[in-house]
């Protein structure tokens, strides 16, 4: 582990550049990273600058979207004492026999989340932000549910304990520990705190298909992921509406740096942030400095980057090829910046995906930051644009497109099997509305189109999804303008190959699967539908099952971006 002292020279830190000089130096060194060093000095960065109170106050808060900040100068004398003051924390903390040992023990992980937990303010901060770091732990006794687990496996680092790293969900985290990693405990909260798992494996919730385990498929860090999970983490949010230009600068800069040198290749969410801050600066018309934008990438350089749209395929894509498509923000990051840029028929399709993942696990009370989400697109996004798309005449509306009402019924039919095996219903009546609303906007000739298949009880995965982005959105060519191929086919054959070239739809939840003909009704019986869709889901659930959705081996989790996504408005 790099040393302290190996960073003085670095100070005082008074401007962007000097912190990416000093994650470079660290990108060049053959040692780990120091990770309360690093928080410490990012803490401080991030959290004088989003202080109100620090604020120009010739700047009209109501007004602005995003403000310009003086940069603080971080004194070396300061990150000194509070780092000499978190290792004697952890030392004092800590009974020297459970140091005994290579790997470290789940008695001295608990320990070290006690240290941790004992010296917090007795006030659970949710959705608070700017408490993810060792900084603030320090200087305010608070932290967030991400910031405890980071602070645990900084804890265990500065105790010589090299095995202990961070694991994280999409809104939980936690840590993986021993040899090979083979074991996992809880060392946070989640939601209102009000349960204590410190120390307990995480294995329960996998089991229980709980989302917020992601099907034991977290991000399994390394030391320089968990420098990215760090960076992920920061927040530039000022007030709920209003950024901090050079904090969220800061943050696309290091996160680049990172990407650069292949940290967020396996870090599907940190890879989303990144996309949605590129957006971001271009949005926010405040070009970046000539003198701080030039970011080296250790052992070469590459000056083409890839722009929103191909971060979010690429986060797409790291999801599935290292969590076995279990992550839903990869397919919600596309979703929005689609829906942004008024791309309906990507959006939906990218909507559907998130469907496609969610259906394999079951809903609880611990999935309220996804839940918002899914209700964020279907009551509120969606309606909002197929209104908007109704009330055109153009020949090339989505709601001419059978496409467009397939991904929609991948969508809801995600969001129902999720629902299926939960003891909590999702589908209220503020559910059924809209998505009967926006059904109902669809001709009958439209729906007519699409070929659904009902497998309720077939657990197998649907057929391959389609990542979507501007060069592979292309419509099948109808077949019967291919005169060439048409004029040797029997008519047999040619009504197969039509039927064929359908949208095809697999529903797999109970409740869609009986919704099947009243969908395809020449005539829409909306009283019908909201009925039907509005049906305890345990009526309809299959009981006591021995095998539901994909029992895969939970083998313990094998190598997301901060423990709470950020919601950025734009």
């Amino acid at each position: 582990m790099s040393t302290i002292s190996e960073y003085k020279h670095s100070f005082p830190i008074d401007s962007i550049k000097k912190v990416c000089k000093i994650f470079e130096e660290q990108l060049r060194s053959q040692n780990e990273p120091d990770l309360a060093l690093f928080s410490i000095i990012v803490g401080a960065v991030e959290n004088n600058l989003t202080n109100v109170k620090n604020s120009d106050k010739d700047v009209n808060l109501a007004t602005n979207k995003f403000i310009k900040m003086k940069f603080p100068s971080i004194e070396w004398e300061e990150v000194k004492s509070l780092y000499e003051r978190f290792i004697t924390l952890m030392r004092a903390g800590v009974d020297a026999k459970l140091l005994s040992g290579e790997f470290a023990t789940r008695d001295l992980v608990k320990r070290v989340a006690d240290v941790v937990w004992n010296s917090l303010t007795r006030s659970y901060y949710k959705d608070r932000a700017h408490l993810q770091s060792i900084y603030s732990f320090l200087t305010g006794n608070k932290l967030d549910c991400f910031g405890v687990a980071f602070a645990v496996t900084a804890g265990c680092q500065v105790l010589g304990k090299k095995d202990v790293h961070l694991a994280l969900s999409e809104d939980h985290a936690w840590v993986v520990f021993g040899k090979d990693g083979k074991d996992t405990a809880e060392v946070t909260w989640h939601g209102k705190g009000n349960e204590d798992k410190r120390g307990r494996s995480v294995g329960d919730g996998v089991l229980a298909r709980s989302w917020l385990y992601v099907a034991g498929k977290p991000v399994v860090c390394t030391r320089m992921m968990e420098l990215a999970a760090l960076v992920s983490s920061i927040n530039p949010t000022l007030t709920p509406t209003i950024d901090v230009h050079e904090v969220a600068q800061m943050q696309h800069k290091l996160l680049w740096l990172l990407y650069d040198n292949g940290h967020l290749d396996a870090y599907p969410m940190a890879l989303g942030n990144l996309g949605d801050l590129d957006e971001y600066m271009r949005i926010s018309n405040c070009p970046e400095d000539t003198e701080d934008s030039m970011l080296i990438k250790v052992g070469g350089s590459n000056n083409t980057k890839p722009d929103s749209a191909a971060l979010y395929v690429q986060a797409i894509r790291s999801a599935r090829t290292h969590y076995e498509d279990r992550h839903v923000y990869p397919y919600t990051f596309q979703g929005g910046y689609y829906h942004r840029h008024k791309m309906y028929k990507e959006a939906f399709n990218a909507w559907a995906c998130a469907g496609d993942v969610i259906r394999h696990y079951n809903y609880s009370r611990d999935d309220e930051e996804i839940y918002k989400e899914f209700a964020e697109i279907a009551n509120e996004l969606i309606p909002q644009l197929m209104k908007a798309e109704s009330s055109g005449h153009s020949a090339r509306s989505i709601l001419k497109d059978p496409e467009c009402f397939a991904s929609l019924l991948r969508f809801y039919d995600g969001i129902c099997k999720w629902e299926e095996g939960s003891q909590t219903p999702i589908l209220h009546i503020g559910w059924a509305k809209p998505l009967v609303s926006t059904i109902s906007k669809f001709d009958a000739e439209v729906r007519a189109q699409v070929h659904i298949i009902c497998s309720p009880d077939n657990e197998e995965p649907a057929e391959e999804k389609k990542i979507i982005d501007n060069d592979n959105v292309k419509k099948d060519n109808d077949i019967w303008n291919n005169n060439s191929d048409s004029a040797e086919m029997s008519v047999r054959e040619q009504l197969t190959a039509a039927v064929n070239s359908r949208p095809r739809v697999t529903l797999y939840s109970h409740k869609m699967a009986a919704l099947k003909p009243l969908l395809l009704a020449e005539r829409l019986n909306t009283h019908a539908l909201q009925l039907q869709l509005t049906a305890q889901s345990q009526l309809q659930r299959p009981q006591a099952p021995t095998k539901r959705r994909d029992d895969d081996d939970h083998s313990p989790a094998a190598p997301t971006a901060r423990a709470k996504r950020a919601r950025r408005e734009r």
